[in-house]
């Protein structure tokens, strides 16, 4: 009668346990990046340690500020490099080499059965692998630099089941908009979600990053999705250690279960200043933007690239449309194949790999009373920049807007 989540925490913690207990967990990976590490770190420091728990199983990518955007900036990479030297932890990626979401899993951290936990929120996007992925505060994630454990309260699970095949432009992040706007920002608040149906099978490893990514979003604690043979196929030659896939049992507890039907989905807008006001694209075409973004650790994947390439190929932007890979193998591969050549020749700005603007930090900031349809997964007031509106959609609903300067249902160009 268990749900993934209690299967995991009851192996994470060597006992069974159910939803609402509270456990002393065994992390396997440990995740900071250039954002969070910084206060991790102080946090370690002032605990007077010296020495973490086990290098090799921390990661630490810088993608939130990268390239330094200002002389502060600089010197706390500075710092957290002298650290990270100093542990002898293996896994840093430096400047350059893509979103820690992105980096994660492409390098074999995420996988099914795991306890993985980050310091950011975003963190349950390792859910995607049937993993437990959850975010965590500075403070926490510098207790587990110390022992590699930490509480928790094994949460109630929600299930989502979404069912039927999407039509032609309509997109994993089209459904997980449906999701939010179905649950509710707070819907799901210190719960777990289970992705199931058909539609959520039929999803690539990248969708179901997307979906799982924005669990968050509805207040979850984890968005999970069951591993499968494409799952076992992503690891493959990738996973850096052995792995047992966790399933629910047939007769597994949900405190709450919602339906979504992805046949008759159209693509979806999140308004300003809510992740969970959305509605059908439809309702609000022809609302005039500023910018188009297209990229983070939503929707900056190699499909997510194409999606836009293929929409914008012989086109030319009508209004500045910055794109930014969420990884370096994702902008090699874009650059190999001709999807980096096709966005540059109608316009579009190519950055660095990285977080860019989501965050409000640089590489794309909003002004004042300015208008960006983004593929980000959040929408607050202020995100990119103090008096901006921000409008989430998915790539292809986003390239379609970038050719009329309005937001525009991909299906109508």
């Amino acid at each position: 009668m268990s749900t993934i989540s209690e299967k995991i925490f009851s192996k994470a913690s060597g006992k069974d346990v159910k939803a609402n207990e509270f456990v002393m967990a065994k992390v396997d990976y440990a995740m900071a990046h250039d954002g969070t590490s910084v206060l991790a770190v102080r946090s370690f420091k002032n605990m007077g340690l010296e020495n973490v728990w086990d290098p090799k199983r921390i990661v630490i990518p810088f993608d939130h500020l990268t390239p330094a955007n200002t002389e502060t900036t600089a010197d706390l990479h500075h710092d957290i490099r002298e650290w990270i030297g100093g542990q002898g932890i293996p896994n840093f990626f430096d400047v350059g080499e893509g979103i820690c979401h992105q980096v994660l899993p492409e390098n074999g951290f995420a996988m099914p059965g795991k306890l993985v936990v980050g310091a950011d929120s975003h963190s349950c996007t390792y859910g995607a692998f049937g993993a437990f992925g959850t975010g965590v505060g500075a403070t926490d994630m510098s207790e587990i630099f110390a022992s590699g454990e930490l509480w928790f309260r094994v949460p109630e699970t929600i299930k989502v089941t979404a069912s039927g095949k999407l039509k032609k432009d309509v997109l994993a992040k089209d459904v997980t908009l449906k999701v939010i706007g179905t649950v509710g920002a707070s819907g799901a608040t210190y719960k777990a979600a289970e992705f199931y149906g058909d539609t959520i099978t039929d999803l690539s490893i990248s969708g179901r990053m997307t979906l799982s990514n924005m669990a968050i979003e509805m207040g979850a604690k984890a968005g999970i999705v069951p591993p499968d043979q494409k799952t076992f196929d992503f690891l493959e030659g990738r996973a850096v250690e052995g792995y047992e896939p966790v399933y629910a049992d047939e007769d597994a507890e949900y405190c709450a279960e919602y339906d979504i039907d992805g046949a008759n989905l159209e693509p979806q807008i999140a308004l300003p200043h809510q992740v969970d006001n959305v509605c059908d694209v439809s309702e609000i075409e022809g609302k005039k933007v500023d910018q188009v973004f297209i990229g983070t650790c939503t929707n900056g994947r190699l499909e997510d690239l194409e999606v836009a390439a293929e929409i914008l190929k012989g086109e030319q932007v009508a209004v500045r449309t910055i794109v930014i890979p969420a990884s370096r193998s994702i902008m090699l591969e874009a650059v190999r194949n001709g999807t980096a050549e096709t966005l540059l020749d109608a316009g579009v700005t190519l950055g660095s790999p990285g977080c860019g603007p989501c965050l409000g930090g640089h590489m794309g900031v909003i002004g004042e009373g300015e208008v960006c349809i983004s593929t980000a997964n959040r929408n607050f007031r202020g995100r990119m920049g103090k008096g901006g509106f921000i409008y989430l959609s998915s790539p292809a609903t986003a390239a379609a807007s970038a050719i009329t300067g309005e937001i525009t249902d991909p299906r109508t160009v």
